[in-house]
């Protein structure tokens, strides 16, 4: 799914820069060169909440959103927005919802 939406985003004009685990999203992250992150709940054996902890913590100015296939979980999502996302978005609506999502975040 990462690959879909960085192309979905890159063929609409946004750069984007994929990052394959935590560890790697936090290096990238430590760069500086981003406007917001785009984070899955599950990441393999990692977790998302964790990520999340850590990038709002590290780095209080960056949005982050939260884009997930358990869907619209009601508890979920306060969970997320409570611990600093800025968004969440389910993998079962329309990629262009995150889009708008993003879009909103950075205007």
């Amino acid at each position: 799914m990462r690959i879909t939406v960085s192309l979905y985003f890159k063929m609409r004009g946004i750069e984007v820069t994929g990052a394959e685990n935590s560890q790697d999203a936090m290096r990238l992250a430590a760069q500086g060169k981003f406007n917001a992150a785009i984070l899955d709940v599950t990441l393999g054996e990692e977790n998302g909440l964790d990520l999340l902890d850590n990038l709002t913590r590290q780095h209080p100015t960056l949005p982050v959103v939260m884009f997930t296939s358990l869907g619209n979980d009601a508890a979920l999502r306060a969970d997320s927005l409570r611990r600093g996302a800025k968004g969440y978005f389910s993998k079962t609506e329309p990629i262009e919802i995150l889009l708008e999502g993003v879009a909103d975040l950075l205007n």
